[in-house]
Order: structure tokens, then C-alpha cells, then sequence
């Protein structure tokens, strides 16, 4: 099965400031601050959803085809991408912008100045699925993940217009789309996913009721955090997964899109939504453990172990076959 993700390519930029920024603010000058800050640590970090959702596919096995832009600067992410098993020759590759980054400063109140600069991920709109299709014999589902706005909007429109199926997943840029916006990306999908919240939002926005949205999409995926996951579909039971035990909880970010690489991953290897739906969650445990969106190891014999004890014998039968 041929999965493209589509989605932003970022790098992620994190300092500390062993201060508090309240300690540096005056009352009565806040109208014209100018401040620099003497940081301690300097973390860079791989991100951007689609190429998180890409990593994890990609150290599961299942060879995901990466679609979006970067700038000049990508080589090395280009590499890292590559060495863990993703498709990376369908990424644009802008002349002018950088890679698109998020730089962020905390401070010891754990409040964060950051900002986010967009870059090249505003070329991805330029980006044609034809000639991905083309490219690999042809694609059976599309994640359109957070991007660009007009980006996601083609990329939606052009899977319709072909007939491929498609994956709706907005995401970050949920915030920033009207009702429209968010009814042309969803209507017909596959598959929709979104957060607990999220799932109020969309209903919010398009003013379509759960039942509503039900009867347009395929399934709707929505991650309920520590209480894992539900799968819905018109007139069907809806499927509910728990999370796996976790051995510590690190840092949440990057959790979402683990539970999509582990989905997509599950629905590439044909073993049911239930089973995809257990892969996605203990693919997120591994996240959660660990500090960074790709910076967790994938040991498949602790990985069984792992999902054995979370989801019986029967479901790790079926799921070791794939993963070794």
C-alpha cells in the first residue's frame, strides 16, 4: 500500500533562560520593549508534522512517500528522513526560502516567547500529487496533514478530482481556518482526524453536527489523550483503544503524530482499525517517553514485548509478522 503524507518540514530551535521574563518587564514601558536574553541551552530538533508522521512510518517499515517543501538548508534532515526508511524525492526544494523553523525561548516559569516562520513550507502549494503518483505506480491513500493553507486545499481538491482516497487532518491549522475551509477539506475523507477538542471545533465551525460529519467521511479518528482513541463510522459500533502503559512521560510533542504514523502504518499492513488503531497508540507511548518528535529508537523486540502486554497474544500475532 502506497501512503503519502503530505504536511509541513520544520526544524525546531529551543533555548532556556534560567531567569523569569517577568523579572525583565517594566509596567510602564511594555508599549516599546526591546530585550535580548542570555540563554543556557540551545536544543535543535527535527519537526513539522508531515515529516514526523513520515519518520514514524518510515521506522515501522512501511515506506511512506514524504510530500512538502524545504529550503537549501535540508540537506542533512533530507538524510536523517532517508536513513530511516521514508521516500523523500518527492519534496520541493525552494530556491529563495528556508526550511521553515520555530524558534522558542522558555524561561524558569516554563513561559515561552517564540516565533514561527513559515519559509518554504508556503511553496508546497506548488506541489502536484500527479507527478508523485507517476513517480511510485500510483498512491492508494493521502495524508493531508497541517501545511500551508492553500496547499492542503489543492492537495484535497486534486485527490477528489483523481479519485484517490484521502486522509483529512488539520491539525495546528485548524485555528486559523473559517467554517468553509474546514467543510471542503473534510467532506469525502477517508479518514478525519483530530483531538478531543478539535473534534468540538470542527463541529463548531462548520456548524455540522457529529452525525453530520459522520455521514460525509469514512471513519473519524479522534485521540482522547490518556484515554486512547475512538473510531467511528455511520451506523457501525464505534472501535475504542487505550493507551499502552507508559514508563515515564517526558514530553507530550509529537505525540498526535506518532499515533498517525502508527494508524497509517496499521491500515498499510492491512490488519483492521482496531490493530492500526493499538500500533498508532503504542508507537505514541514511545514519544511520550522520550524528549523531541523523532528522537525515539524503535526496538522491535521491546516494542512487541510492549504491545503484547498492552493488547493480549492474538493482536501481537498479528502485528509481529509486519513489524520484523
Amino acid at each position: 500500500m502506497r501512503i503519502a503524507v503530505t504536511g509541513s518540514i520544520a526544524t525546531d530551535h529551543l533555548m532556556t533562560f534560567p531567569g523569569r521574563f517577568a523579572d525583565q518587564l517594566v509596567a510602564d514601558q511594555l508599549h516599546t520593549v526591546s530585550l535580548s536574553f542570555l540563554v543556557d541551552n540551545l536544543d535543535v530538533r527535527r519537526g513539522g508534522v508531515g515529516a514526523n508522521i513520515a519518520f514514524g512510518m518510515g521506522v515501522l517499515g512501511t515506506k511512506p512517500i514524504l510530500v512538502g517543501a524545504a529550503g537549501a538548508d535540508f540537506d542533512d534532515y533530507r538524510a536523517w528522513l532517508d536513513r530511516h526508511g521514508v521516500d523523500t524525492d518527492s519534496i520541493r526544494i525552494s530556491e529563495v526560502l528556508h526550511t521553515a523553523r520555530f524558534v522558542c525561548t522558555t524561561d524558569s516559569d516554563h513561559n515561552q516567547i517564540g516565533s514561527f516562520y513559515t519559509g518554504a513550507m508556503s511553496e508546497a502549494r506548488l506541489i502536484e500529487l500527479k507527478s508523485v503518483a507517476d513517480r511510485v505506480g500510483g498512491l492508494d491513500l493521502v495524508s493531508i496533514g497541517a501545511d500551508d493553507p492553500e496547499a492542503m486545499l489543492r492537495h484535497t481538491e486534486e485527490c477528489r478530482s483523481r479519485g484517490i482516497p484521502f486522509a483529512a487532518d488539520f491539525s495546528q491549522q485548524i485555528a486559523r481556518m473559517d467554517g468553509e475551509e474546514i467543510r471542503i477539506l473534510l467532506d469525502g475523507a477517508t479518514y478525519l482526524f483530530s483531538n478531543e477538542y478539535e473534534k468540538g471545533l470542527i463541529e463548531s465551525k462548520t456548524g455540522w453536527s457529529d452525525e453530520e460529519i459522520l455521514s460525509r467521511v469514512g471513519h473519524r479518528v479522534t485521540t482522547l489523550g490518556a484515554r486512547g482513541v475512538r473510531i467511528e463510522r455511520a451506523g457501525e459500533d464505534p472501535v475504542e483503544v487505550g493507551c499502552a502503559e507508559e514508563e515515564r512521560k517526558a514530553d507530550p510533542t509529537g505525540v498526535g503524530d506518532a499515533f498517525r504514523a502508527g494508524f497509517l502504518s496499521g491500515l498499510a499492513w492491512n490488519v483492521g482499525l482496531e490493530r492500526a488503531a493499538q500500533v498508532g497508540c503504542m508507537l505514541a507511548t514511545l514519544v511520550i517517553e522520550t524528549v523531541g518528535t523523532q528522537e525515539y529508537t524503535l526496538r522491535r523486540t521491546n516494542f512487541m514485548d510492549r504491545f503484547t502486554k498492552a493488547y493480549g497474544d492474538e493482536a501481537a500475532s498479528e502485528v509481529r509478522k509486519h513489524l520484523s
